[in-house]
């Protein structure tokens, strides 16, 4: 399953269009598995640090606790109202727990955390698929682009 950095070369401007988006809010809002099967969505920051995106969770959370037992998730980037509405990026795939201390320290240290719990969880994202829905130059149309692995790049718009 493809990093960030891997997602940049195969889908080059959809993966920059979605990091910007991304970028726009430090707040986004990630969907995640309860143990029931049921959705869990909270909010959560995102930060791109070494060719990665990275998300973690403080000690005791419960979405920490539904990544720990089922690491599937989605994430969607904050949103602005109309008009100053640019578009929303959103992305689904695995978030893979990084367990060596020294990389969570320094990861966490670069996404601005001043101190550090042991018990905070810090998680690679691992992209299965990625969208970005905005509308076109003309804004007349809704766009949609969105990557997968299985059916590659993709494009649609809807009036």
């Amino acid at each position: 399953m493809p990093s960030w950095g891997e997602i940049e070369k195969i889908a080059p401007e959809l993966a920059r269009t979605a990091r910007e988006l991304l970028e726009a809010h430090v707040h986004k809002t990630i969907a995640t598995v309860r143990a029931d099967g049921a959705p869990r969505i909270s909010g959560i920051e995102a930060k791109f640090i070494d060719g990665d995106l990275w998300i973690g969770s403080m000690p005791g959370s419960r979405k920490g606790a539904d990544l720990a037992r089922d690491p599937r998730f989605a994430l969607h980037s904050g949103s602005d109202d109309p008009p100053d509405w640019r578009g929303d990026a959103k992305l689904a795939g695995l978030a893979e727990e990084t367990l060596d201390q020294e990389r969570k320290l320094a990861i966490f240290k670069a996404m601005g955390a001043e101190e550090v719990d042991d018990a905070s969880a810090l998680y690679r994202v691992d992209v299965r698929e990625l969208a970005v829905t905005r509308l076109t130059e003309a804004k007349d149309e809704l766009s949609i682009e969105w990557w997968t692995e299985a059916g590659g790049l993709r494009r649609v718009t809807r009036k």
